[in-house]
């Protein structure tokens, strides 16, 4: 199988190849895919070298498969020549997420909605991604009404350049700033643009790519997203609201019992997720679970996940996975 992997020397795109690798997906041939700087470099990939290649030589390669990470224009513009080509595209941009003829898919929740005709893939917001796979089997037994989102975001979502920002701060050295202020000993609420309504494009990501995913557009849902110095992933403190009430002891059961979900929950030991534990697994983490007494039938949920992994690179195989596993014209 041959696959092209779209923004392979970006921080998202060398996390694809690492967890193609690790998952043994059967790729028979890898064209990892960079702009014009990068083209001629070589990456490794299973301890093998291979050359960095532009768009125009991958989408004549025809692959079977192009993971994307590389921003939204690159989306827009070349994920409908790879269509053309007879590639299947799944895109970690938000070019796609709201389109209303592309899949918004996290497999464990919807995966079963694609079909070989989908040529064009999307892969949700990281921090969409790991709340939905907590909220989805709660919203299928007990009906959300609303979620109140607070995030804590790590900055390698923002990419290298926020990376390096922080170490210089650390470092007290001078360089390239990613944030419009420090990040090193604050916290930003400031993630993405702002948009008219005066949130961010990050906040009204997770309001709409939830409605999507979960199919259900009478989920009231409000967000703040903040960015904190953070390497190990995303935390999200979220409160929900049921139509139907629940026992707690059925909530922990429900999402102990949910794949690619682990529970961390006990506050006698001082166990909860944790952005330091979660980096580099796979799992969405949940924990503080415990009952809103201020409104009925209401719950609180601390979530934690790897941003990089089930946040983006790994979604993004499992789809691929998925077309696989049955068949989907790849």
């Amino acid at each position: 199988m041959k696959v092209a992997v779209v923004g392979a020397t970006g921080m998202v795109g060398e996390v694809m190849l690492q967890v193609l690798a690790e998952r043994r997906f059967p790729v028979t041939e890898l064209l990892p895919v960079a702009s014009e700087r990068s083209v001629g470099k070589e990456i490794l990939f299973q301890g093998k070298p291979y050359k960095v290649i532009g768009l125009e030589e991958a989408v004549a390669a025809q692959p079977a498969i192009a993971l994307f990470s590389a921003g939204g224009a690159t989306s827009l513009e070349w994920a409908p020549k790879f269509a053309a080509a007879g590639t299947t595209v799944i895109d970690n941009s938000s070019a796609w997420r709201m389109d209303p003829d592309k899949k918004l898919v996290v497999p464990e929740i919807n995966g079963d909605q694609v079909t070989g005709e989908d040529k064009i893939i999307a892969n949700p917001n990281c921090s969409t991604i790991q709340m939905v796979m907590a909220l989805a089997p709660l919203h299928k037994e007990y009906t959300i009404k609303r979620v109140v989102v607070s995030t804590y975001q790590s900055i390698t979502g923002t990419g290298v350049k926020a990376v390096r920002q922080l170490q210089n701060e650390y470092e007290d050295k001078q360089g390239e700033m990613a944030y419009p202020y420090p990040i090193h000993k604050n916290a930003l609420p400031h993630c993405d643009v702002f948009e008219e309504n005066g949130y961010t494009k990050e906040e009204m990501k997770l309001v709409r790519e939830t409605q999507k995913i979960l199919n259900d557009n009478t989920i009231a849902v409000t967000s703040t997203a903040i960015r904190i110095p953070v390497v190990g992933g995303h935390s999200e403190s979220v409160n929900l609201q049921f139509e139907n009430d629940f026992d707690i002891n059925d909530i922990r059961k429900i999402l102990s019992e949910t794949p690619g979900v682990t529970v961390q929950d006990n506050p006698d030991t001082n166990t909860y997720p944790m952005p330091i534990y979660a980096q580099g697994k796979d799992d969405v983490f949940v924990g503080r679970i415990r009952r809103d007494h201020s409104q009925p039938n209401s719950l609180n949920l601390w979530i934690v996940a790897d941003n990089l992994r089930k946040g983006a690179a790994t979604n993004a195989v499992q789809i691929a996975e998925h077309l696989v596993a049955h068949q989907l014209e790849v």
